[in-house]
């Protein structure tokens, strides 16, 4: 059965420009929506959000283009040293009550990349690296492990004080996968925890951080 598939896409003016000639025409007749609301970020900075929108913009310049709802944000405040903008196509048609969470939706496409996708090509994780494709499925095998191993990761930097203290002393992902790498050549612990504890008391941090006088 064929089901329909909504999409958010970055939109820049370079890629687009016909779409950009009608949104300047748009912007010449007033006819682009604005929408401003102050917003709080993750570390509590007050941020000025100004959203811009209009609805049915054709996608390129033919007969019978796609028309699609155009939105963008333009992001200011005292601790930005420059504003942060970006803008995106979607089929969700646009209002003042929605296209916050529309430019929101799309911003998180930048952070699974640039979160999960990048921290697995340079972090440590090898994810680039050609493993070989073996005699069946080797390498999407070894590729579904890195997958998981960043899954497990992220999961204990919730759950695990050992982990979070640990990874907090160890400047990079590198580092502290050279530590366990080093470890494991010649030491057999018992658990994780074991593991964990061990390295704590070699950093001399948590329950074996040195106690002031």
């Amino acid at each position: 059965m064929l089901q329909r598939s909504h999409f958010i896409f970055t939109c820049k003016p370079e890629s687009h420009a016909h779409l950009y000639s009608w949104l300047a025409g748009l912007a010449q007749n007033g006819d682009l929506r604005t929408v401003t609301m102050r917003i709080k970020d993750a570390k509590g900075h007050w941020e000025e959000h100004t959203y811009r929108y209009a609805n049915a913009v054709p996608l390129v310049e033919s007969q019978g283009a796609l028309k699609v709802n155009w939105c963008e944000v333009t992001i200011t405040g005292k601790h930005r040293k420059t504003p942060c903008h970006n803008a995106w196509i979607t089929d969700w048609k646009i209002s003042d009550d929605n296209v916050a969470g529309i430019v929101a939706t799309g911003r998180c496409r930048w952070k699974i990349e640039n979160e999960n996708n990048n921290t697995l090509k340079t972090k440590g994780y090898h994810l680039e690296h050609n493993f070989g494709h073996g005699k069946k499925h080797l390498s999407s095998l070894l590729a579904a492990m890195n997958m998981l191993a960043l899954l497990t990761h992220t999961f204990l930097a919730y759950c695990d004080d050992a982990y979070r203290l640990i990874r907090a002393k160890l400047p990079t992902r590198k580092t502290f996968f050279e530590h366990i790498r080093a470890l494991m050549h010649y030491i057999h612990f018992a658990s994780w925890e074991a593991m964990m504890d061990f390295m704590m008391r070699g950093l001399e941090i948590g329950p074996y951080a040195p106690q002031e006088a």
